[in-house]
């Protein structure tokens, strides 16, 4: 049995890979500020991400898997955009990723076999219109991880998934009727939408030792956006 810790999780792709990893049989600990619809399996802690001095006496002691999920869908004309967009963004994505990271080292390097999971966006890889200020702070994201992948290895695993569009609450308004779904899909190779189970699978992978010579990597569980033209 793992510890893993996901830091966002009450729902969408975080409460995705709480339920996957409980499946698995891990002890699985939710630090949300929401805390609706429990799954009762899990442990919750309440907990603010955006906090500039978070406490983090109620998080297990040994934390084997971490994962960060808050993050934004902030989609533009660049033109729109402020400057307070962009540092909102790289925020909630980056910044307070880094903080709790920070934080929570002394309890990932206890465990034997410590795995940290992140998030970016195929918008990265992939350059997308309206995309300009989500795609900066997910930027920053992948490059962070795979220098901390460097100094961290071999003890401790950094791996990033870049999801393209997935059917969350994040993602409502991008597909809030039946035109607007159908035109996502098509876009993509796999021609559908990604579910929350999509990335969860990717996910608890990361997090667990079948993994275990894999770090710095992105993952794209895009279907297929990133790299075919169909």
């Amino acid at each position: 049995m793992r510890n893993i810790v996901t830091i966002g999780g009450s729902y969408g792709i975080g409460r995705a890979i709480a339920e996957h990893s409980i499946a698995e049989g891990n002890h699985v600990t939710i630090a949300s500020r929401t805390q609706e619809d429990r799954l009762q399996d899990a442990a919750y802690i309440a907990f603010n991400a955006d906090e500039e001095e978070p406490d983090y006496a109620g998080f297990p002691d040994e934390i084997d898997g971490l994962v960060y999920c808050p993050g934004s869908i902030n989609l533009r004309p660049f033109g729109n955009l402020k400057a307070k967009d962009f540092h909102q963004d790289i925020q909630v994505n980056f910044f307070n990723m880094v903080r709790h990271i920070q934080g929570l080292m002394p309890r990932l390097k206890k465990s034997s076999d410590p795995s940290i999971v992140l998030f970016s966006t195929v918008a990265v890889q992939t350059g997308m219109p309206f995309h300009t200020s989500v795609a900066a702070a997910k930027g920053a994201v992948e490059g962070f991880a795979r220098a901390l992948a460097a100094e961290m290895a071999p003890k401790m695993r950094v791996n990033v998934i870049a999801p393209s569009l997935t059917d969350t609450p994040l993602a409502s308004r991008l597909l809030a009727n039946d035109r607007q779904r159908e035109s996502a899909a098509e876009r993509h190779p796999l021609k559908r939408v990604g579910q929350a189970q999509d990335i969860a699978s990717a996910a608890a992978f990361l997090l667990g030792t079948q993994s275990s010579w894999m770090t710095g990597q992105v993952i794209h569980v895009d279907g297929g956006m990133s790299s075919l033209r169909v």
